[in-house]
């Protein structure tokens, strides 16, 4: 794997009712830059957006190795348009499926793979560190015209495909697939784009990384059309934390609020890795293992995201937890006093319609009747 592109400014932007301001935007570049994400796609290669030479401007004058992408049509004065701008990727893009090419372009495949060839050629003929080729509906794309274009865009020069699941269809084993093919023929960098409207991204973006892919897109928060992309924080914090991959993970909720604060989205509080509550307890044999070792009920220390963890006793409270507020308060009585007490903490829970924090148990517990 050599990285992760996130396309928040470009994808993301394209999510109903979104729009960033220039200054939100370099907030997002900085944010990004400081989850240490390889590449950044900014926007659209197009005069209609007056951001993107100001971004290529601020991202130069950081320094630092992340880049900076375009996207591209695959048409020749965009591209010459990209090319004044400098960025370090132009990411041209072109439908594969035999349903965009005949119902949105009215093309047929053979304009198809002249396109390829005349586009890609074209931007090589530039000075951008890398071409990429986006293959727009790639999953629903006939197998044997996908290598055909692949590699048409290869003989013209091209360094990277981006595989795009534009609908979100594919399984993690199909797309692992098709990268396996693709890897196994030709000498090209492979990425993916996959989109989540079956819930199935992040999984897709992670195998296809095992499968051999060499990038994966993301968005903060899974922004993007319908259902939205693969979510940064998910796939980034999953490398960095069961693949030791070099992403400070510590940055991806102070990303993600000020994405949810300017792209008026939630964070639920169940959000992987970045929710208020996920490191929050009641079941009883749960808390029982917590306080032994946390790191049996915990795939990694709250503290490796910035949150942190929160016992609560109530409906499901267990004997192991009774017994040790009653140890505490020095009482050690026979087991009817714990049942006494467990139905007491139990009852009162329902009552009340929540559970207790620690230091409320010990003051009921301490008020049962012995």
């Amino acid at each position: 794997m050599k990285g992760l592109i996130d396309s928040t400014l470009r994808e993301g932007s394209q999510t109903v009712g979104v729009s960033f301001s220039l200054e939100e935007k370099k907030q997002i570049l900085t944010g990004l830059f400081q989850v240490g994400i390889e590449e950044v796609e900014i926007g659209v290669a197009t005069s209609l957006d007056q951001d993107l030479s100001e971004l290529i401007r601020f991202a130069g004058e950081r320094g630092g190795s992340n880049r900076i992408s375009l996207w591209c049509r695959c048409r020749n004065n965009d591209i010459d348009y990209a090319a004044s701008l400098h960025p370090d990727v132009l990411s041209l893009s072109i439908p594969g499926s035999d349903l965009h090419i005949q119902k949105k372009l009215g093309w047929d495949r053979r304009r198809v793979l002249d396109t390829i060839g005349r586009s890609v050629a074209r931007a090589c003929s530039h000075d951008f560190k890398m071409v990429s080729l986006g293959i727009e509906d790639a999953t629903r794309t006939d197998m044997c015209f996908l290598e055909e274009m692949v590699q048409k865009a290869v003989k013209a020069g091209v360094q990277r495909i981006r595989l795009a699941d534009t609908v979100g269809i594919v399984s993690p084993g199909e797309l692992a697939e098709t990268v396996r093919k693709l890897k196994a023929q030709f000498a090209v960098d492979i990425g993916v784009h996959c989109h989540n409207d079956f819930g199935m991204a992040t999984a897709n973006s992670v195998t296809a990384i095992d499968a051999g892919a060499d990038w994966a897109d993301v968005t903060v928060l899974g922004l993007g059309e319908r259902t939205g992309n693969a979510k940064l924080e998910e796939v980034a914090g999953y490398l960095a934390i069961r693949r030791d991959r070099v992403y400070n993970v510590e940055f991806l909720l102070p990303l993600a609020e000020l994405i949810a604060r300017v792209g008026s989205r939630e964070i639920a509080s169940y959000h992987p890795l970045l929710g208020s509550r996920i490191f929050h307890c009641e079941t009883g044999l749960h808390l029982q293992g917590l306080e032994r070792d946390s790191r049996t009920y915990e795939p990694y220390p709250p503290e490796r995201v910035g949150a942190s963890r929160k016992l609560f006793f109530g409906s499901k409270i267990g004997r192991q937890q009774v017994k040790d507020c009653l140890s505490y308060l020095g009482v050690y009585g026979p087991k009817s006093l714990q049942d006494r007490v467990l139905n007491e903490v139990r009852k009162r829970s329902v009552d009340l319609g929540r559970p207790f924090v620690h230091t409320e148990l010990i003051s009921m517990v301490s008020q049962v009747d012995r």
